[in-house]
């Protein structure tokens, strides 16, 4: 056989063993298979969130009972560790979850114009689900008092508007943009530098005050209202003091978001 032939056959073999190994074409989704697939994956979506919302009122229920004494255990951390295997960091972070999805129920409670009551019985774990991820409430979850001052703002300002019904989806989105909003911690440790200290706290408090503009610019117009609707009954009010109305603007999407980047080529 010749070097060419068997060179052949070699290459022959690879082909098939390819051929083998290709994936066959799938068909192409249509768009109704395409929907029904992405409301299958909004549904567990919204699984995962509403099961963060019963695990909180389950721990809250677990530390309020102090089920850990009776089962021997001398602290939550102990008990944790023992019931469940979970890290100590672990254990207080589900504890900080809970007390933080329980002060939320609180803030929306003492709001005008809300029906709902707290209730720490665990089968009503959906009255306390507002679509949050664990990772969301985790991050905010040391700045409970300034969250839920936040929020109790924010729908006194709805209900005191009379233009949007305080109904569960209102409820709802208001404290998602809360928690979303809610201004950063400040940094950890100062820089080395004094000078550039110095400017890191001018900025800050720059940005804190912004904020506490842009929530008062949301209580003349509201979230919902569209930066055009909003600048049409904020114009009158930043001609009589004598400020630009983008500086306006840009600290009540400052407000809404939590992002500086907002405050960018206006106020920073």
């Amino acid at each position: 056989m010749s070097a060419d032939a068997e060179g052949d056959g070699v290459v022959g073999v690879d082909n098939e063993d390819q051929e083998r190994d290709v994936e066959p074409a799938r068909p192409a989704l249509s768009e109704a298979r395409a929907r029904e697939m992405t409301a299958g994956l909004r549904e567990a979506m919204d699984d995962v969130r509403r099961s963060v919302a019963v695990l909180a009122a389950q721990v809250r229920a677990v530390h309020a009972a102090r089920v850990s004494l009776p089962l021997g255990h001398n602290s939550w951390e102990s008990y944790c560790a023992a019931e469940f295997s979970i890290s100590r960091a672990q254990a207080y972070r589900l504890l900080d979850v809970a007390r933080f999805l329980s002060a939320i129920q609180d803030a929306v409670a003492a709001s005008p114009g809300t029906s709902r009551t707290r209730d720490s019985d665990p089968a009503a774990a959906a009255a306390l689900d507002y679509g949050l991820s664990q990772r969301a409430l985790i991050a905010v979850s040391g700045r409970t008092n300034t969250l839920t001052q936040l929020i109790i703002r924010r729908l006194t300002a709805l209900a005191h508007s009379g233009l949007q019904a305080l109904d569960e989806p209102t409820v709802r989105a208001v404290v998602r943009k809360a928690v979303r909003a809610a201004p950063p911690p400040p940094p950890t440790g100062p820089p080395s530098d004094p000078a550039l200290a110095e400017l890191r706290r001018a900025v800050d408090d720059l940005a804190a005050t912004t904020h506490q503009l842009g929530e008062l610019m949301l209580e003349v117009a509201p979230a919902y209202l569209s930066d055009t609707a909003a600048a049409d009954i904020l114009a009158p009010l930043y001609d009589q003091i004598g400020e630009t109305l983008d500086k306006g603007l840009a600290a009540r999407r400052y407000a809404m978001s939590g992002d500086r980047r907002a405050l960018h080529g206006t106020v920073l």
